[in-house]
């Protein structure tokens, strides 16, 4: 029998959800299967970074470099900032840990959309500090007036995620704009853009324009979604020094294996042949949202490689109806349903129960 475990653990460990990720798909007819519900690039690797990433391997046996210089000097050629501007991490939602690490603590506040980014309230519940969720507006987009009435003298970070992931909509330029000049200047504001390449709409905020003229903005952005490389976990952050420092500080040793590493850098050698496909699924993107407009959904602007679809009390019946076909995707009980856009024939099987749907 085991006995009784004394040990304590923190007060804010108690009501911590459960990051639930993507389920695979299951079938047992021998049919394929698809996943759409973990927003991955559906292509395989390009051969030029699937060559990198083999030759790098071939060194397992040593630490990788734990400043990621390589990476960090083409990023930094890549993006026009210094070196000192970067950081990078095991993806974006690493580095945003380690940026709420470094700035809040029990009593102090975390402002941002909701629903957004699932791990948002994991990764502020776990410094001790308290999320401060602001309902988004009917067509599922940040609601910055709500959000800057929000902010309080307790308030250290906001977050504004754009596009916003699981709802789909960008934020305009103009409105960011608007509500960084009402944000306090000792209020950290995250840009979180991890689906900024799949981005078509004319009137948009870029987070690294916005970094160069405010000295409280800092950008997270990351090679799992349009860059293919979900399975090496790599991001990156770009701010001004102190954040980046501060960051650095609480990062891990070596965290950025040397194969993702070699993988990111050359990712950006190879730029316009994954933008391609970059370009191709956001074609696909169109294809879907219209057919299901055309089926008579009522479907949220999107500028990522995904869509949402609002079904409240229906959503894990619509889920199990599309996993039925041997297609996962990403339900939120009680709210709706992120499909992420895969390959045509898995956008096809789910746009079947879509068009059948009895609303």
């Amino acid at each position: 029998m085991t006995p009784d475990i004394e040990v304590r653990f923190r007060a804010c460990l108690d009501d911590v959800p459960a990051y639930k990720p993507g389920r695979p798909p299951a079938r047992t007819d021998g049919r394929p299967t698809y996943k759409l519900s973990s927003n991955e690039n559906p292509y395989p690797p390009l051969p030029g970074v699937l060559e990198a990433a083999t030759a790098a391997a071939a060194q397992m046996n040593r630490y990788p470099d734990m400043g990621a210089v390589d990476l960090l000097e083409a990023l930094s050629a890549r993006f026009d900032v210094p070196v000192s501007d970067l950081a990078v991490g095991t993806g974006s939602v690493a580095l945003l840990y380690h940026l709420l690490q470094a700035t809040v603590a029990d009593g102090d506040e975390v402002v941002y959309a909701w629903r957004s980014f699932e791990a948002y309230p994991i990764a502020v519940q776990l410094t001790g500090a308290t999320s401060v969720q602001v309902p988004l507006t009917a067509d599922a987009r940040h609601d910055f007036k709500a959000m800057e009435a929000a902010i309080t003298d307790r308030t250290k970070v906001v977050l504004v995620c754009t596009p916003n992931n699981p709802t789909g909509p960008v934020v305009r330029r103009d409105e960011l704009v608007a509500f960084l000049d009402a944000v306090p200047s000792s209020v950290l504001v995250v840009i979180d853009e991890a689906y900024r390449e799949f981005v078509r709409a004319d009137d948009i905020v870029d987070g690294v324009d916005l970094y160069r003229e405010r000295p409280n903005v800092v950008v997270l952005r990351t090679f799992s979604k349009a860059y293919g490389l979900a399975g090496f976990r790599v991001g990156y952050a770009i701010g001004h020094p102190e954040i980046v420092a501060a960051i650095r500080k609480c990062a891990l040793p070596f965290g950025v294996s040397h194969v993702a590493q070699a993988a990111a850098i050359a990712s950006l050698g190879f730029e316009d042949e994954l933008m391609e496909r970059v370009d191709a699924l956001v074609v696909e993107r169109e294809r879907v949202v219209g057919a299901l407009r055309e089926a008579g959904w009522d479907v949220p602007e999107t500028e990522t490689n995904f869509v949402w679809l609002e079904l409240g009390d229906d959503t894990m019946k619509f889920a199990e109806a599309v996993q039925a076909e041997g297609v996962s995707v990403r339900p939120f009980p009680g709210e709706g349903i992120r499909i992420t856009i895969g390959e045509p024939e898995a956008n096809n099987l789910f746009l079947d129960v879509a068009r059948t749907w009895n609303r």
